[in-house]
């Protein structure tokens, strides 16, 4: 007869004793449980026990967590969290510089539990910890040259503890004062410190930035470019990742009116604070730093760097977003102007803008002409086709910078098109306009930055006006392959639609520069699009036919098994993942894998990305799949129902999965990408929990 579901067997540890073999019931109170175990070994003042994993995570075992303890788990009889929180908080004020070095350096493990955290935070003790930052250094200042090391690790694990306190959510960012945020930026300006003091000090800025408006500008008149720059051109990636991600909050958290770029500043960005963002991002020092020192330095880009080069680039090109949604003002003479500047570099490029003879009727008729010559819809008054949002004015930006910039192109398109028969001449205003517009929905102008996505473009990062840039290549695009189709205007939409492909197919491919981007269209010809779509065509077709249908139908049972196979034998592999909370960043990860008979998940926490797989005795963790109730997606996770910033991001929404078992209890899961979600998970747990079918009977949740 099998035991009871309420009864786990379990292991306890305590130090200098044999460990004890025990069972434990669900049903009974935990400090009724703990009172048993000390019992056992003649314990006195049970209350001041408490029981906590015994493998790295050391966390502690509670009401609320205790449902995951699992048959065969090794716990240990440790002091409670309150016990332990008490001893810290006194042993980290002692006057002995090495008991107060230990003792830091286990308040930096512990705090990661977040039962001790509550504790520790009750007794005061973020206060405690931010006051020894304001003030303790100054004391061991100068002490520094003859105990450099037991300094630098003292502040290092006074840090860490901070950090890890702080990412409980427990206490508000609001709370700290001007002297704590100064000496953090201090620790940020130095031109020497240990690496992982200044780890910490930008994940705690990167911190107050995103989560405490006061706190952003406090540190944003703390902090200038040229103190960070130092930190990007070093050859610690980890280093360069921190100092990104602040430039990335600070810029993220900046208002609108900070934001507006001013291309042709003359403002030294290395004295420049922070608040003015646009005009740092839009100055080539910082663009060449990061694109010389990181992106081309001789070492691969890892996905959390990726990550915050992505989420860069979303902040820039969302600086276009005002301008995007900005309607032309037909009766203003300035935007009036800027159509004038077209048609004046087009037609009449040796005289002056403002140049003007003959009648105002000749005048008029004479503009007309040259606006229909131009492609505008509007021949009469081109200003009307800036009115739609978007693209709105940016269209009209884009036209004038190649108009100046690439004017020999310019004018040969123009001119070229001009001289055409009417039924072929590509409209250069019109598709200038579609095309900004396309463009801003392929880079997602005006969309916040994903949580979990990688996919930058080392390209727009070669450029002080990338946009601009990448505007004028597909522009000259739009009109070469107008010619190749031989299009009129009736095929606009077609040729749009080519274009399109093109340049996701180019980008698909990452150029490392607008040169390398232009010859990959080069490769894309009309002709060439035609046979790609031609080959999809085909092998869609192929297996449509009769014979095809026929022999799948005969064979789809061995084909399902063998999938099934595959399925199972990627989820053996396991996959890591990385934990997500409000700051996004966490170095933190944890490993799932399928055992090889198939019949137990095994799961736990590493301290670092593993480099191939896990073994399954160093996860702590074990879930029987007979356990398995539910596999849900989407909006159905529990931790997707929680309050927080990833509820709101619907590309984290798309990535989500949770593991369903016993009552109330879910692993909880974030994919790393798209085909992790549903090449491993979907197909690979419906195979293991629907073993007779391929039918998704397990699997719930919104899911596209």
């Amino acid at each position: 007869m099998p035991p009871p579901a309420d009864i786990v067997k379990v292991a306890i540890e305590w130090p200098g004793a044999y460990p004890k073999l025990m069972e434990i019931d669900q049903k009974k109170p935990l400090s009724a449980i703990i009172k048993e175990v000390c019992d056992g070994w003649s314990l006195a003042n049970h209350e001041y026990f408490a029981l906590q994993h015994a493998d790295s995570s050391n966390f502690y075992i509670t009401e609320k967590n205790r449902n995951e303890i699992k048959n065969g788990t090794i716990l240990r009889l440790t002091t409670s969290p309150a016990q332990n929180a008490q001893q810290l908080h006194e042993r980290i004020q002692s006057s002995s510089m090495d008991a107060k070095l230990e003792a830091l350096k286990d308040l930096a493990s512990l705090s990661r539990d977040v039962t001790f955290a509550q504790e520790f935070i009750n007794l005061d003790g973020i206060s405690l910890l931010t006051q020894m930052v304001e003030s303790g250094t100054e004391r061991y200042q100068k002490l520094q040259k003859i105990m450099k090391p037991c300094f630098g690790d003292m502040l290092s694990f006074t840090l860490t503890a901070f950090v890890e306190l702080m990412d409980h959510g427990i206490v508000s960012w609001d709370t700290f004062s001007v002297a704590f945020i100064k000496k953090i930026a201090s620790f940020v300006n130095k031109s020497a410190i240990d690496i992982s003091i200044l780890q910490r000090s930008l994940a705690i800025l990167e911190s107050m930035v995103l989560n405490s408006h006061d706190l952003y500008q406090k540190v944003a008149q703390e902090i200038t470019i040229g103190q960070l720059i130092p930190h990007l051109q070093g050859s610690d990636q980890e280093i360069q990742t921190y100092t990104i991600a602040v430039i990335n909050a600070l810029f993220l958290k900046a208002p609108d009116e900070r934001r507006q770029v001013d291309v042709e500043s003359n403002v030294d960005i290395l004295d420049c604070p922070l608040t003015e963002m646009a005009n740092i991002l839009a100055q080539k020092q910082l663009r060449s730093i990061i694109l010389t020192h990181v992106i081309r330095a001789q070492r691969a880009i890892n996905n959390e760097m990726a990550h915050q080069l992505y989420v860069l680039q979303v902040l820039t090109f969302n600086l276009l977003e005002d301008r995007m949604m900005t309607k032309m003002d037909p009766q203003d003479q300035a935007q009036r102007d800027i159509i004038f500047e077209l048609r004046r570099i087009a037609f009449d490029a040796e005289s002056e803008p403002n140049n003007s003879s003959g009648s105002m009727e000749k005048r008029k008729s004479m503009y007309t002409r040259d606006y229909k010559k131009l492609g505008f819809i509007n021949h009469v008054n081109p200003a009307m086709d800036f009115t739609q949002t978007p693209p709105g004015m940016l269209a009209l930006d884009n036209m004038l910078y190649f108009a100046k910039h690439h004017q020999d192109a310019y004018i040969r398109i123009v001119l070229e098109n001009s001289s055409r028969e009417d039924k072929h001449e590509c409209p250069f205003g019109r598709s200038s306009i579609e095309l900004t517009k396309m463009l801003c929905e392929i880079l997602k102008v005006g969309e916040l930055p994903s949580e979990t996505c990688n996919d930058f473009h080392p390209m727009f990062f070669t450029h002080d006006r990338s946009f601009e840039e990448f505007f004028c290549i597909c522009i000259q695009l739009l009109n070469k392959t107008w010619k190749e189709m031989r299009a009129t205007s009736e095929d606009f939409n077609k040729v749009m639609q080519v274009v399109k492909e093109q340049v996701m197919r180019a980008l698909t491919t990452k150029p490392s520069s607008l040169d390398q981007f232009k010859s990959k269209l080069q490769n894309l010809s009309y002709t060439e699009i035609l046979k790609i779509r031609q080959s999809e065509r085909m092998n869609q077709e192929d297996f449509q036919s009769r014979p095809i249908l026929e022999l799948k139908e005969k064979i789809q049972p061995e084909i399902l098994e063998l999938i099934k196979q595959q399925r199972l034998n990627r989820l053996v592999e396991g996959t890591c993942f990385r934990k997500l909370n409000a700051r996004r960043r966490q170095d933190k990860f944890w490993y799932c894998r399928l055992s090889p008979n198939h019949k137990v998940l095994h799961y736990g926490d590493l301290e670092e990305s593993p480099q191939g797989e896990v073994p399954h005795d160093s996860l702590q963790d074990k879930l029987p799949v007979a356990d398995i109730k539910a596999v849900v997606t989407g909006k159905d996770c529990p931790h997707m129902k929680e309050k927080g910033a990833l509820k709101q991001n619907k590309e984290v929404l798309e990535l989500a999965f949770s593991i369903l078992y016993d009552s109330n209890c879910q692993l909880n899961f974030i994919a790393p990408d798209k085909h992790e979600i549903t090449s491993l998970f979907e197909g690979q747990l419906i195979a293991i929990l629907s073993p007779s079918s391929m039918e998704p009977d397990v699997f719930t949740g919104s899911r596209e």
